[in-house]
């Protein structure tokens, strides 16, 4: 049987490197202070949150019962938002916010967890403990744990598990009570997880008196495995198998939701013929394993994919494993960014049509990358091949860290590759696209993503099984794993932005294999060993040997800018460039070039880049001067006039980093620029 990688734990690595610890430690010192603030509905001119609100409110209930107490439900409505009404003050004991809301605490409770297994921080921890002791006092006593329906009224429990993401939040509880366990060892937030999967479980299956169902919006299926993992309690991966084994089949228990909302308005029922074309969205639309093309929103895919790769792996599921390749070749090579990002279209939040990637309008959401940055690392559990690692990099570098900004304190939900401010403001169909980061969302599922993404990031740096050990991500770092029953530590320092990777070996004898990624951006790596030349395996060096302290690995791996050109059915990249320097995909910003970007043109035969450092938002980081045409901005008396050659004049056009862009204040950015 195949032996599959795991990654190393959090307290395994000690990163040192300047870049990614920047990152992290932006996240450690001042977005998790500042998302804790905005759960509290404490940030001048936010969105609020109603996360606490929430919690306190149902842990009142919860109190009011215990001690006897009568309590007024709500008039039931089955509301996706709900919000105080103009004028009137919030009232301590109704719900407010999405339906998803209790998922954002969650969120942040395990980039927390993740945080202090690093960066132990009692009154960090101090918090965290109390929010946790809250959110625990808040569950039903048959282990149901979802603020919305407790305060609401429970009869409409798993009445729309289409749309109304209690197994959302499940999931994202699971997450955050794995985490938890993990970096405290306290078991409160685990049990009180393990209790509503066991509700749901009870309520939800095949079994007669239950109803047949599975998540609308997917993430239970992974955080069920994660359990599973965590405890090694069978009965979590069998209810992941079911929801997974579920999904898609007839008769569709959504169409049977959306019936019984018909019926009750006196109208006809949908036939199942139907369902295909209904429930697409929610990759609900035919059986996963015979699913082969992303599509439907596109977080929820990302989630349910990586739910789907980890069932292959722990079960050995060759069948939903060609799934998830197929899935995975769909989304990488038809339906992704040239940033990592993945979504075309805000209809939906979702996956377009083949090649369909616009620039302005995209959607590419934040939670989208992601989740495909966590496809990514468990395809690579299955298969270790660079592809995936230079996907999971790609959309970690360009599409996540875009999503916050370098003060750590304002986001991006949506990602697009163009903008102009002026039709951002005017245009209501760009009413989704934000030129300027934003304090916070009522729909805040963004920003605590990149947050626990970020403060677990050496899991996706590492993986090992005892027989090899892959370094997938270049980041100065110390890691320690077991090879061949022996301890092993790889010292990895400082230098990959500089194209230089140096890895000294720790050990008495380790036996096996170190396999460094060769990235797929640099054209001519190389690299050296005290064991030898290694061989190349799918895109990995592969050095072999029993490991003594002295031994040591270096590469060179060259930075340059690259043009690169979309695939051809790509309409709306035609004739256009975009420059990547490593694994930087670039944009250029009217800071640097001045208004009116479409004006600009590169050559890409002929780029003479120069590399420059700049400081941006607190770290160094490459700007690119490229060699490039301006065309005349001329007045013409009429709107349309006989075509003629543009009067153009040399410039040199200045690029940042795509992640960076937005960060010196508000103007104009382009990815994808004109050629000459």
């Amino acid at each position: 049987m195949k032996t599959y990688t795991t990654p190393l734990g959090l307290r395994q690595v000690r990163v040192t490197d300047a870049f990614w610890k920047h990152e992290m430690e932006l996240v450690r010192t001042r977005m998790i202070p500042y998302q804790w603030e905005a759960l509290n509905d404490r940030i001048p001119g936010a969105a609020p949150s109603w996360c606490v609100h929430n919690f306190r409110a149902a842990a009142r209930l919860q109190a009011r019962r215990r001690a006897g107490e009568p309590w007024t439900y709500e008039v039931w409505k089955g509301t996706f938002e709900t919000l105080p009404r103009d004028g009137e003050d919030p009232d301590q004991d109704t719900f407010y916010g999405f339906v998803f809301q209790d998922s954002d605490m969650y969120k942040w409770l395990e980039a927390v967890s993740y945080s202090l297994m690093q960066h132990p921080d009692a009154e960090l921890e101090k918090t965290a403990s109390e929010m946790a002791e809250l959110v625990c006092s808040a569950q039903d006593p048959d282990g149901y744990l979802d603020t919305f329906y407790i305060l609401k009224n429970r009869k409409g429990a798993f009445s729309n598990l289409k749309d109304h993401h209690e197994l959302y939040c499940l999931g994202h509880l699971t997450e955050a009570a794995v985490a938890w366990h993990q970096a405290t060892g306290k078991t409160n937030l685990l049990e009180t997880a393990e209790r509503f999967a066991d509700c749901v479980a009870e309520h939800i299956g095949l079994e007669e008196g239950k109803k047949p169902g599975y998540p609308g919006h997917e993430i239970a299926e992974m955080a069920l495995l994660r359990l599973y993992e965590e405890t090694g309690e069978e009965r979590f991966l069998k209810q992941c198998r079911y929801f997974l084994d579920q999904r898609g089949q007839k008769p569709h228990v959504f169409l049977k939701e959306v019936n019984l909302e018909r019926a009750e308005k006196e109208e006809k029922p949908l036939p199942e013929e139907d369902a295909a074309k209904l429930f697409a969205y929610y990759q609900a639309h035919e059986p996963v394993r015979q699913q082969r093309e992303a599509v439907g929103h596109a977080v929820r895919a990302m989630y349910l994919y990586s739910g789907m790769a980890d069932l292959a792996r722990l079960d050995g599921d060759e069948e939903m494993a060609r799934a998830c390749e197929e899935l995975w070749k769909s989304t990488t090579r038809d339906k992704m960014y040239i940033t990592g990002g993945v979504g075309g279209t805000h209809v939906g939040e979702a996956f377009s049509r083949r090649f369909d990637l616009p620039n302005d309008t995209a959607y590419s959401e934040t939670c989208a990358a992601v989740g495909l940055v966590f496809f990514a690392r468990r395809m690579l559990q299955m298969h270790p091949r660079s592809e995936y690692a230079d996907v999971m990099e790609r959309a970690l570098i360009n599409t996540v860290l875009a999503g916050m900004a370098m003060d750590g304190q304002s986001f991006f939900y949506v990602n697009p590759l163009e903008v102009d401010p002026e039709a951002c403001r005017t245009d209501k169909r760009l009413n989704h696209v934000k030129h300027v980061r934003q304090k916070w969302f009522g729909c805040a599922c963004c920003p605590p993503n990149v947050a626990r993404l970020l403060s677990s990031l050496p899991q996706y740096a590492f993986t090992a099984n005892g027989e090899a050990v892959y370094v997938h991500l270049y980041m100065a770092s110390d890691a320690e794993t077991m090879l061949g029953g022996k301890p092993l530590c790889l010292h990895v320092r400082d230098g990959w932005m500089q194209g230089r990777v140096h890895i000294d070996i720790e050990s008495d004898g380790a036996q096996g294999d170190i396999c460094v990624r060769l990235p797929g951006w640099c054209a001519d790596p190389s690299w050296k060993s005290t064991k030898g030349s290694g061989t190349v395996r799918d895109g990995y060096v592969v050095f072999s040997g029993e490991w003594k302290a002295g031994d040591s690995l270096d590469l060179e791996l060259p930075f340059s800018a690259v043009c690169l050109e979309a695939d051809w059915r790509v309409r709306e990249d035609a004739g256009k460039a975009a420059v990547q320097y490593g694994p930087f995909v670039m944009c250029t910003e009217e800071k640097d070039n001045g208004h009116y970007l479409h004006m600009l043109k590169i050559t890409p035969d002929s780029l003479d880049a120069r590399v420059e450092k700049q400081t941006i938002g607190g770290i160094e980081l490459p700007v690119l001067q490229v060699r490039g045409k301006k065309l005349a901005q001329e007045e013409t008396a009429a709107l349309y006039t006989p075509w003629k050659k543009q009067p153009e004049e040399d410039t040199r056009v200045t690029m940042v980093p795509y992640f960076a862009w937005g960060n010196r204040g508000e103007g104009e950015m382009r990815v994808w620029q004109r050629t000459e």
